[in-house]
C-alpha cells in the first residue's frame, strides 16, 4: 500500500535485532511476503526510490543492483 502521506516510513535497522539479510534486485519495485507462503505476512510492494528499502512486516532490505533501476520512469 502506498503511503498516502508520504511519509517515506521504513524500519530503522537495530544491530542485533533486525534480520541483516539483504536481496539484490533489478527492479525498483519489489514484491515481498516474506517467502514464508501461508506463514509469511500479507504480499506488499515496495518501491526503491534510492538505494534500498526495507520492508515494514519483516525487516528485509531490497538493494538495487549497480547499474538497475530503470523501470521506464513507471
Amino acid at each position: 500500500m502506498r503511503d498516502a502521506n508520504l511519509t517515506g516510513y521504513t524500519p530503522k535497522a537495530t544491530p542485533g535485532v533486525t534480520p541483516e539479510e539483504t536481496t539484490t534486485v533489478q527492479s525498483r519495485v519489489v514484491a515481498c511476503n516474506n517467502g514464508g507462503g501461508a506463514l509469511g505476512h500479507p504480499t506488499v510492494y515496495l518501491r526503491i526510490e534510492d538505494k534500498q528499502v526495507t520492508c515494514p512486516y519483516c525487516s528485509r532490505t531490497y538493494v538495487l543492483a549497480e547499474g538497475a533501476g530503470d523501470d521506464g520512469h513507471h
